[in-house]
């Protein structure tokens, strides 16, 4: 199975993905992942994203496509991965379908996962974290004991840069304005899967594998 799991930051990508991964037996992809795989181990590749990364700029959509490539050609991925964080800009996804194409593959499914932006808002502007152990909080639905205080360690609970309310906010713009065209992109190719991602994790992820299913009986 050949799937893109898209949605916007906060909701919740990185949790269904790994559920989609184990149930299907297929490899999770991730961008940022290979990313920091390739800046880590200094390889060719990374010293070229590392050159963008280290000046605030984005990775350019070719050396993006060519480090994707680079993993989607390995054997382990020869019967089928989860793309997560990739493609982002209708180039990336036009590149995408004409590799596959070269090597006789196909898409088989796009999971859209759908939050409104004011509950992206709150999801993420409202989460917190121990500076000192990592473990997460949040202010609507997982206070600590006491304020500021981590309940594990007693370490400092802190907000992330990335979590700033302006930041959030900017995350949202970058993609409805980059990435949220590619919903009427892989529309219009059928192969679009929408789910409400406002709900509970588990129910989010069986309407998940009840779409999944739903859509592969039918093109059978």
């Amino acid at each position: 199975m050949r799937l893109i799991l898209l949605g916007p930051p906060g909701a919740g990508k990185g949790t269904q993905a790994s559920s989609i991964a184990e149930k299907y037996q297929v490899e999770h992809i991730s961008t940022g992942d290979i990313f920091r795989y390739h800046i880590k181990n200094n390889t060719e590749l990374g010293k070229k994203v590392k050159e963008y990364t280290d000046n605030g700029k984005l990775v350019p959509d070719e050396l993006t496509c060519e480090i994707v490539w680079e993993r989607l050609d390995r054997e382990d991925c020869q019967k089928g991965f989860l793309l997560d964080g990739f493609p982002r800009t209708l180039q990336q996804a036009e590149i995408l379908e004409q590799g596959l194409k070269e090597r006789g593959q196909a898409l088989d499914s796009v999971i859209s996962i759908e939050v409104p932006n004011e509950i992206l808002l709150e999801r993420l502007s409202g989460r917190r974290v121990c500076n000192s152990c990592g473990e997460p909080y949040h202010t609507k639905n997982k206070s600590p004991k006491v304020e500021g205080v981590c309940d594990t360690c007693g370490g400092e609970i802190v907000q992330r840069k990335d979590d700033l309310e302006a930041t959030v906010r900017n995350r949202i713009q970058v993609y409805e304005e980059q990435t949220a065209p590619l919903i009427d992109y892989y529309k219009e190719r059928d192969l679009l899967l929408s789910v409400d991602g406002t709900k509970a994790i588990e129910v989010v992820r069986e309407e998940i594998f009840a779409t999944l299913a739903s859509f592969s009986s039918k093109d059978c």
